[in-house]
């Protein structure tokens, strides 16, 4: 299994068991559930006393979205104007990590230009998509996007290629 971190923070971010779509050379996507998680019944073998039996405890469960649950990720809110201001700081440090670790020239250039493209589809769609950042909860770092397929009911997180780096598990 590989780990995709992000590359400015570390934080572990996704990784190949979600099934990731590449979109654009710029970003993956990937398809997420909904899944419940908090108490469940914990049977430690020893009965209820009379007391305990009539307080009717409630199942603590929610239901959360399993790579936000998985990756520790936090929401994080943005207006258009703060998320550009952000999405241009941030690109600006993917490139200097990429010329860090040896890219090309060329392998740069392609990141930038798949990325603007990639940043004009979000802007257009901006209302749509709730933002997460990762465990760190490092401003600096990658936003994750979160947004809902043409359903409404199916959940997927969109992250951008240049801005990972693998970790084999």
């Amino acid at each position: 299994m590989i780990i995709f971190k992000d590359i400015i923070t570390e934080d572990e971010i996704i990784s190949d068991s979600y099934n990731l779509k590449e979109i654009d050379g710029a970003v993956y996507e990937a398809d997420c559930k909904k899944i419940s998680v908090g108490v469940g019944d914990i049977d430690i073998g020893a009965n209820a006393s009379a007391e305990e039996a009539d307080e009717g405890t409630e199942d603590q469960a929610q239901q959360v979205i399993d790579v936000v649950h998985s990756f520790r990720l936090n929401e994080t809110s943005f207006d258009k104007k703060s998320y550009l201001t952000h999405l241009k700081t941030y690109m600006k440090k993917v490139k200097e990590a990429m010329k860090a670790r040896g890219a090309s020239e060329d392998d740069v250039k392609e990141f930038e230009k798949a990325a603007q493209g990639y940043a004009k589809k979000i802007i257009a769609n901006f209302k749509d998509y709730e933002f997460l950042i990762g465990e760190s909860m490092d401003p600096d770092g990658m936003v994750i996007l979160l947004n809902y397929r043409e359903d409404g009911v199916t959940p997927y997180v969109t992250v951008w290629k240049h801005g990972l780096t693998e970790m084999k598990v």
